[in-house]
């Protein structure tokens, strides 16, 4: 029986932060090349993605482009031109959005289907293995009921989010940003509306709530469901946060590392999909660094409190109660507080009022359950406190990280006057090394095979040895700094040893060999198809679709579904029909900023809510 290999997937804002991922035990990667990434702010150059991907391969981990973003027409030549620059570097897949490129003169690798290609539906997941991608990256609003009918019924792999922030809209479905300014969430120009404030107001003009993030959602957490996940059908975990800093990576993924691990000791039906073991560093975190509090969304098939609350910033650690405030000589904020945690000096802080009021500040000094700032702000007691910055965690994470090494399994042969080390990598690579000279008989036989093994279990040049065994005809006494020098000869020659993974399956997605199923005969695709080019537009034609309009950043319609969301506004308020609760207001309802208005309609068959403007 074949292992089931599973991988916990990274985001790499940079080379760096790659590195540091892959050194706090990642699978593979996900970063963007020069263009067409979908996060503006997160772009790199060619030869930085080949530095990375040489790394990752040392522990034969994956690196994947991002290459997600809908593409105008003069835009097809130039991101054929990244995807081969990244073949050439030696990338392991491309993550893509636009259908159009499946027409164009890709490189063969593998292609992965981004989440903004909207697979929420086990149609939609037909629909694009049809067209031959070789992974779907799921809608995070899926419940296990649902991703397991989509890998009951498809053969692809299959990802899934399990961690950080959350788009309120169903990926590559919101155009709420392009509308309002311009910048396109389908071109990586978002401008994060949904986590704006915004009036609830009803069709008599009554304010409901007022200035509150009303679509900003908590964070997602799915690590208590690594392993039904991966009884469902998932076999890559995907971090988000390409975005993120490097402590914000560090943390979170030697968490799933950690959570990935204990599941694998546990159920023998699968494996890591990549080499080395963590050895030592910091204990992770991941309430101390950045979210909006964490939510399992919709993964047990049931609705939660999903908005992030008064803010839609990061608060951070819950603390304890502000329990008296004051001020110094220069009018500078002091306050008590009652906690069984402990503030330090440099943390950052976050305060909700009883009224619901944020305020952030930096502690300057801690003493005890008092501290000082150099801020000079007001704050009731009874406040929330919260620790958004902790400062000596932040130094942790740069001055004590983990060593991932690659173990190598060690016989010790000694056979007609011949002394070898012969190694087997945990990939099954073998290497042999001869130890030269003459030497004497070891007089103390339990010492010098003591000193045989604790000379070999060092860690050298990224990997740690194991004597598996001896096989021993004379022993002999080997002075520590030749059994050194063996050690160190046998991993310098698996260094030049690329770890063999499974072989790259070639990208036969969109080919004219391959037979196009004609799933949407006679539909009518409107810009919600995001089709921004002629061949996207070809794609969806020889699926069948007897029109395709273009896409919203081409003729944006007078007014149109900005947004449609698995989550409720309605449902939120404690006044979901469902749930067999009365309306107080009349509707429709109405969110209001800065004056834009956007209508809001329930879909109460499907379960949703749809935004229009």
């Amino acid at each position: 029986m074949q292992l089931r290999e599973l991988e916990i997937l990274a985001p790499a804002k940079n080379r760096d932060i790659g590195i540091a991922a892959i050194d706090c035990g990642a699978d593979a990667l996900y970063i963007a090349g020069p263009s067409f990434g979908a996060r503006e702010a997160a772009g790199n150059t060619i030869s930085d993605i080949e530095a990375l991907a040489k790394y990752a391969h040392k522990y034969g981990a994956g690196v994947y482009l991002t290459l997600n973003t809908i593409l105008f027409e003069n835009e097809i030549e130039r991101a054929v031109k990244i995807a081969w620059e990244a073949y050439e570097s030696g990338c392991d897949a491309l993550i893509i959005q636009d259908l159009g490129l499946l027409k164009a003169n890709l490189p063969p690798l593998p292609l992965f289907a981004s989440t903004q290609t909207n697979i929420r539906t086990l149609q939609q997941a037909k629909l694009l293995e049809s067209l031959g991608f070789s992974r779907l990256i799921l809608a995070r609003e899926l419940s296990l009921q649902q991703i397991k009918e989509i890998s009951d019924n498809c053969s692809v792999d299959l990802e899934s989010f399990v961690h950080g922030a959350l788009c309120v809209s169903y990926s590559g479905q919101c155009y709420m940003s392009s509308r309002i300014t311009g910048r396109s969430g389908n071109r990586g120009e978002c401008a994060q509306p949904c986590r704006s404030d915004y009036n609830l107001v009803d069709s008599n003009g009554k304010v409901l709530i007022k200035d509150k993030p009303l679509l900003s959602l908590k964070d997602l957490n799915l690590a208590d469901y690594i392993p039904q996940l991966a009884k469902a059908g998932i076999t890559s975990f995907k971090i988000e946060g390409r975005l993120k800093g490097a402590s914000y990576i560090k943390n979170i993924v030697r968490y799933y590392r950690a959570v990935a691990d204990n599941f694998l000791e546990s159920d023998t039906g699968f494996r890591q999909s990549s080499l080395g073991n963590l050895y030592g560093g910091f204990t992770p975190r991941p309430q101390n660094t950045f979210n909006r509090g964490y939510t399992n969304l919709y993964i047990e098939g049931d609705r939660g409190e999903w908005n992030s609350g008064d803010s839609a910033k990061s608060v951070g650690e819950y603390i304890g109660k502000v329990d008296s405030t004051s001020t110094d000589n220069r009018g500078n904020l002091v306050f008590t507080y009652k906690s069984q945690q402990r503030i330090g000096n440099g943390d950052g802080l976050c305060f909700i009022s009883p009224k619901g009021e944020v305020t952030g500040i930096r502690a300057s000094l801690s003493e005890g359950k008092t501290v000082y700032t150099n801020d000079k702000v007001s704050l009731p007691p009874g406040s929330a406190l919260y620790r958004n910055y902790n400062h000596s965690f932040e130094r942790e994470l740069e001055s004590n990280m983990p060593k991932r090494l690659i173990e190598i399994k060690v016989n010790f042969i000694n056979k007609v006057g011949v002394t070898s080390l012969e190694g087997v990598r945990e990939d099954g690579a073998k290497e042999r090394v001869s130890i030269e000279g003459v030497y004497e008989k070891a007089q103390n036989t339990e010492a010098s095979l003591s000193g045989i093994k604790r000379q070999i279990e060092k860690s050298s040049g990224g990997y740690t040895f194991k004597l598996e065994s001896t096989d021993i005809q004379e022993l002999l006494f080997y002075p520590a700094s030749v059994l050194n020098e063996a050690r160190r000869a046998l991993a310098e020659k698996f260094e030049s040893v690329p770890i063999e993974k499974t072989a790259k399956k070639q990208s036969v997605a969109g080919k004219n060999s391959r037979e196009i199923p004609r799933i949407l005969d006679g539909h009518t695709l409107d810009f919600r198809a995001n089709a921004a080019n002629a061949l996207s537009k070809k794609i969806y034609s020889q699926l069948g679709a007897e029109t395709v309009d273009d896409a919203f950043e081409i003729s944006a319609p007078k007014e149109a579904e900005l947004m449609r969301c698995k989550y409720c506004i309605k449902f939120e308020l404690g006044t979901c029909p469902s749930e067999g609760s009365k309306m107080r207001y009349n509707e429709p309802l109405f969110l209001e900023n800065r004056g834009k208005r956007f209508r809001l309609v329930f879909d109460c068959k499907n379960c949703e809510m749809v935004i229009f403007g």
